[in-house]
């Protein structure tokens, strides 16, 4: 967004706050911008992690007026919230580091000892900052809102949780060479997390390995357990449902399915993209495709290289 975030009347700007929000933002205006780039960045990799599966994540784009797809307690709920719970954690943390918001900085010095061959140094990721935050922020339309059933928001905050979980387990030892000519003697190392892509990716193991649930009294208070008795207990890093999702092979507004007609598809892949599962057997179209490729490169000293531009046909395919 061009808005500036220096005044508190802009949080009216922002569609879909609940109060506690619209109260975080006039007092943290700085973080907007970090929470901003958290939900595009949510969108963007939301949709290049499923491109090759039937449900591809383009009703995100809706956001916050989601569909059923979203609102239902469905699996890609579960993947969707767990998602945006990390992206913001993670654009805040990283956006202490940058130097981006004046209330934090670097993140601590790590307390495990530093191994001989390196010192603990650089600028790591503010993971402590992003976690408070962005618990803050995510968490808060599901603990202040009166819609959706106790289910429901139980699910939302079991996801959130995941997500920031997956996040939190990344934050992985990074490191900088230093010593004569380039040499490895000595390495400065810090903790910093991966982009939001690699988190993206685990969480679709997740996604793909979902627990469906219910919510009952167990002892004094109401819990998440598995519908199916025989399944062992939901660990705090599983992401759990409570509906089961259509197919999404043919369109039904009701459920959120937009169906797979005219979805590209893989001919010569046996894995979710493929034209047998992506087009639920109902066939595919070929057709062809021009496409301009860089060809012919040469490598001119010094220090630039020089393609040629080749077309090439390709066939392509697309599900009746």
């Amino acid at each position: 967004s061009g808005v500036a975030w220096n005044e508190s009347h802009h949080c009216r700007l922002l569609a879909g706050l609940v109060p506690d929000q619209f109260q975080m933002c006039r007092r943290n205006l700085e973080v907007m911008h970090s929470i901003i780039r958290a939900a595009r960045q949510t969108k963007s990799v939301c949709q290049k992690t499923f491109a090759d599966m039937r449900w591809n994540c383009s009703s995100i784009q809706r956001a916050p007026s989601f569909g059923p797809d979203l609102l239902k307690g469905t699996r890609e709920s579960a993947f969707v919230y767990a998602l945006a719970a990390a992206a913001v954690t993670h654009s805040i943390a990283q956006a202490c580091t940058s130097g981006e918001l004046p209330l934090c900085s670097c993140g601590s010095i790590p307390s495990e000892v530093p191994g001989p061959d390196f010192r603990w140094g650089g600028c790591g990721d503010n993971l402590r900052y992003g976690l408070q935050l962005g618990t803050a922020f995510a968490d808060s339309p599901l603990k202040s809102s009166k819609l959706g059933t106790q289910a429901l928001k139980a699910m939302n905050l079991h996801n959130n949780a995941v997500g920031r979980q997956v996040l939190s387990d990344s934050l992985d030892t990074k490191c900088k060479c230093h010593g004569v000519s380039g040499s490895c003697s000595v390495k400065t190392c810090w903790k910093g997390l991966p982009n939001l892509d690699e988190i993206a990716s685990d969480l679709k193991s997740k996604y793909l390995a979902a627990i469906k649930v219910i919510h009952r009294l167990i002892g004094p208070r109401k819990q998440l357990i598995p519908k199916e008795m025989d399944i062992r207990p939901v660990k705090e890093t599983d992401l759990v449902y409570l509906i089961n999702s259509p197919d999404y092979c043919t369109p039904n507004l009701h459920l959120g399915s937009l169906g797979t007609q005219d979805r590209q598809c893989n001919k010569t892949s046996v894995g979710s993209d493929s034209c047998n599962l992506m087009c639920c057997g109902r066939g595919y179209n070929a057709y062809t495709e021009e496409v301009v490729e860089r060809c012919h490169c040469k490598y001119h000293w010094c220090c630039h290289v020089v393609c040629k531009k080749c077309q090439r046909k390709v066939e392509r395919y697309v599900c009746k």
